[in-house]
Parts: structure tokens; sequence; C-alpha cells
């Protein structure tokens, strides 16, 4: 077993500290990964707030090393509209404020072939991201390899020491495929390709209070995993939402506008009045565990023309969403 660097107390000491001495961390880190690794870094861009304000950290590294800022994005398709316009937008701002040189390079997912590929591409052969990765993954193995697999006995509550999966048992049998795999295709995979290609790290704006699996490997690596395959430095790591809204308020960065505005509430606390969120437009990664106005719900709303294309049959050119969410008694209108 692999010892841990850091403990879960750790963590928590590290995420109560003050905006500033985190900022002085993170550049810190920053900076290492941009001296062991001669500049050859890149930020891993998605035009999200996290994103951005790792940008703007890097690019204020940038400024001292006097080096280039390379922005990597990987166009998915699965964006919405305002980050989109934000990630055209972002690195003229960058070059303003901190007088450096910004390269931009967008990617797309493609297949083996070179040939670029869509979600509708990766639903349709592979299945949809449906409840969680673990549940997607294990159904997709059952659905592939028949009930003599070990995943089956994730379902019938034979394998101990596993999440319980006896309630998503139904899924097994549901007429469409279920797979955990676009974040593969349309994420890591293009990710892999200019690793190698240009030779360069990334650095990722992924936080441990997002998932447990990112906690896991920030307690094993830290910020700064420069010892294992792939190497990569995750400076806001110990970041948590709050720190995000509020270096972007303070400092007054720019982000998408499908966030709304950053207020503050009589907590003293930094919170979004539009989405909090903006990941993948059309996963249904968590959407049962909603509460209330769920993100499909709002999608109509917002981007109705996206929520059409999303809900419509795929013999009309659709994704097929509505029949999917209809499955798992998840509402969409």
């Amino acid at each position: 077993m692999v010892e841990s660097k850091y403990t879960a107390t750790d963590l928590k000491i590290m995420q109560s500290w003050s905006l500033e001495r985190k900022i002085q961390v993170s550049q810190t880190r920053i900076l290492e990964a941009y001296k062991i690794y001669k500049n050859m870094c890149y930020v891993s861009f998605s035009g999200g707030k996290d994103s951005s304000v790792l940008a703007d950290l890097t690019a204020r590294v940038c400024k001292v090393l006097n080096c280039k800022l390379v922005l990597w994005f990987s166009d998915t398709g699965l964006e919405f509209p305002e980050v989109k316009k934000h990630v055209k937008e972002f690195p003229t701002y960058l070059r303003n404020r901190y007088g450096i040189e910004v390269e931009v390079m967008v990617d797309y997912p493609r297949d083996k072939s070179g040939k670029r590929i869509s979600f509708r591409d990766v639903v349709l052969t592979e299945g949809y991201p449906l409840i969680s990765k673990t549940v997607s993954r294990q159904v997709h193995d059952v659905k592939k390899l028949g009930k003599d697999c070990w995943a089956y006995g994730c379902f019938n509550g034979s394998e101990t020491g596993v999440y319980n999966m006896q309630k998503w048992k139904y899924l097994i049998n549901a007429p469409f495929n279920i797979s955990n795999k676009c974040c593969q295709i349309m994420k890591k995979n293009p990710a892999k390709r200019f690793n190698k290609s240009s030779r360069r790290i990334p650095i990722i704006g992924t936080m441990a209070c997002e998932s447990k699996q990112r906690k896991t490997e920030w307690l094993h690596n830290g910020c700064n995993a420069f010892d294992k395959g792939e190497s990569s430095s995750q400076p806001i790591s110990f970041w948590t939402e709050n720190d995000v809204l509020e270096y972007l308020y303070r400092f007054d960065v720019p982000y998408p506008s499908v966030y709304g505005e950053i207020c503050i509430d009589e907590d003293g606390k930094y919170y979004c009045t539009g989405y909090t969120r903006t990941g993948c437009v059309f996963c249904a990664y968590g959407c049962n565990l909603e509460k209330g106005v769920n993100r499909f719900q709002r999608l109509l709303k917002t981007h109705p023309r996206l929520w059409l294309y999303c809900m419509k049959p795929v013999r009309y050119g659709g994704l097929g969403m509505a029949r999917v969410l209809r499955y798992i008694s998840v509402k969409y209108f």
C-alpha cells in the first residue's frame, strides 16, 4: 500500500487557512513545477471559475519568471456558450493585466484514427453516464460480460467491501447502454495526447473537496505529484469553493456570466446567483440526488435550445436523454 503524504487532519487545517496564505502556498507549488520542468508546463483550462482562478495564479508566476503562459482547452462540445465565450476573451485579460505572452491551445476529442468525435457519438457507441462513475462502470461490465463477471456480484450483494448497488440492479436491463467512458474519451484522452506531443506537464484546478477520489489523491500525493508515471500539479487542491469565489470577487477576475453575480451572505460566505457548477452540460451523474429544481429543469429555463437537443430522440438528431431520465425517474421539465 502506498503511504500517504498527508492526513485528513492536515487537509482540514490547510482548508481553514486564510486566502492570503493559500495564495502564497499555491503559487509556491506552481513555481516548483515551472522550476523543475524548466517552464515546460501548461494550465488545463476548462473556462470555468476554478480554472480561471488557476490561470490567474499561474499568470502571476509567469510574470515573475518572465515566461510564456500556455493555456490548453479541450473543446468537448459540452460547455455552456458563456463558458466558450470566456475561453476566447480571458487570455486577452491575462495579457493586459500581467504583460505576459499567453498562448491558447485548442484541442478536440478524437478517435484512434484522428477523427473528431462528439458526446453524442460516445453515448451512442458506449452508453450514457448515469448515477455515478462506479455504477455506470459496473452496469456496463455486466451488460457486456454477463452475470458471470465480478461486477454482477455488486448488484446482488455477494461482493463485500464494495459500494452497495443493489438498488441500481434494474439498470442492467435498461433499453439503452450505460457507461463511464465519456470522461476518459472526451477529456482524459485528449489531455494525454497533448502531454505527450507538447512534453509539458499539466497544472490542474481540481480540489480535494470535490469528491472522495480527489481527496484520496491529495492525501497520497499532495499538490505536486512529480514522482509518479504522469507528473502533474494541482496547486489549489486544498482550496474550497468559497476560496475560489472570494478570489474572483476580491481580485476582480473575469468569469463566465453563466455563474451570475458573486455575492456575500450574512455569514460572510460567497455564493453565485447563477449556476454553481458548469462542467459538462449534458452529464447526468448525480442528477438523481438533486433536490428541488434539478440541472435539466434549470437548463430548460436558461438554455432551451440546448435542452431541446439534449431531450430530442436520437432518431431526430438529439441525445435521447428524455427517455433515459424517465427510466431513472428524474424530472426534466
